[in-house]
């Protein structure tokens, strides 16, 4: 009889995660992917209060959660949080900023603002999580939510574009080095997805015709549309992904 290969599987039990950015929208999605999946998922964030009811909410559902009150930027604190737990077996880095204005009109506070954010903190926490998973000698999964604007150009979105652009090189860098070591780093980069954080960007009728007009899918993305990509990415079903994106853009980029 025809010996039938396996699928690959999803069950994440046994393993540990880091999402940063926990508290809401994409970075709690991704968090309640990964709990629901059977991953014991540290939230990290730095809106405590809000934080706290993430996890509760999490908890709430018989999963496995925990709060790390932690601010991405101060990279002390990062490196000393990531060294005083164990091993990640995940990394979810969902944490970012955008400051939108015309590009002559953009301040060096703004820029280095989102910089320091989007590609300084995202840059060294990788390096502190795959540390941790080299010398603990099982690799691991690292994955960045990131942007279509990593791919395209955007309006008013000049700073944005570069900082998720420069991501999207960093992990291509980063997975060549640390592919022998088992670890795999990924992104995956939303078009606009619905969240507090975006509600005056889809308030606003021009903005939302011409992200009606890119996207070539009838509607905008949800979390919901972001959570399977990162259960796909941090399990044994993307085993031979690294360095590359996973694109949920609704066709935007294809045009």
């Amino acid at each position: 009889m025809t010996q039938l290969p396996q699928t690959p599987s999803f069950d994440l039990t046994g393993k540990r995660a880091l999402v940063t950015g926990a508290s809401s929208g994409i970075g709690l999605g991704c968090a309640a992917a990964l709990a629901e999946a059977g991953c014991q998922v540290v939230c990290a964030a730095r809106r405590t209060d809000v934080l706290q009811s993430a996890v509760s909410a999490i908890a709430g559902q018989g999963w496995s959660s925990e709060p790390l009150a932690l601010d991405i930027t101060d990279l002390d604190a990062m490196t000393a949080a990531l060294t005083g737990q164990d091993t990640f077996d995940i990394v979810v880095n969902a944490a970012g900023l955008a400051r939108h204005s015309p590009a002559l009109e953009t301040t060096p506070e703004d820029y280095d603002a989102v910089m320091n954010v989007n590609l300084r903190a995202a840059y060294f926490l990788s390096a502190a999580a795959a540390r941790g998973m080299i010398e603990g000698g099982r690799g691991g999964s690292i994955i960045h939510i990131s942007s279509q604007m990593g791919h395209v150009g955007g309006v008013d979105r000049a700073v944005y574009c570069a900082s998720k652009h420069a991501l999207e090189g960093m992990t291509k860098a980063m997975a060549i080095e640390w592919g022998k070591s088992g670890v795999r780093i990924n992104t995956i980069c939303p078009t606009f997805v619905r969240t507090p954080l975006t509600e005056q960007t889809f308030n606003n009728p021009e903005r939302l015709a011409w992200i009606m007009d890119k996207i070539k899918l009838p509607r905008v993305a949800d979390v919901e549309d972001i959570m399977g990509a990162t259960l796909f990415l941090a399990s044994d079903a993307s085993a031979m992904i690294t360095g590359t994106s996973m694109l949920i853009d609704g066709g935007w980029t294809a045009g």
